[in-house]
């Protein structure tokens, strides 16, 4: 049975968007392990963002939540590639253009 701390604490990471009840230990030993240690980890780095970064915390209050903060994130990792973090939270909070189109063709 899981302790109050454990479950809290799990409440806690799945209220901010994490996946934290998914089991990702299919097929593989010890692998539901390293992913909650990764989880972990990203949580600590959120955490030390909202603390200390000003540009985090004006791209966080311009979303409005964390779940459409994270959601906006990804879609731009998806599609676009930045230099650093710096790149990304300004390019939330300000906006950003893309210029020219290169389409990439079969090189088989």
């Amino acid at each position: 049975m899981l302790d109050e701390d454990h479950l809290s604490g799990s409440l806690t990471l799945k209220n901010q968007g994490y996946q934290f009840e998914h089991n990702f230990g299919h097929g593989e030993k010890n692998l539901s392990v390293v992913f909650a240690l990764l989880m972990m980890l990203a949580f600590l780095v959120d955490q030390a963002q909202q603390l200390g970064c000003r540009l985090f915390k004006a791209v966080w209050k311009k979303q409005g939540s964390k779940r459409s903060l994270w959601e906006k994130m990804r879609g731009l990792f998806h599609d676009l590639e930045f230099d650093s973090m710096e790149n990304l939270f300004k390019a939330m909070l300000y906006g950003y253009t893309i210029e020219g189109l290169v389409i990439l063709e079969d090189s088989s």
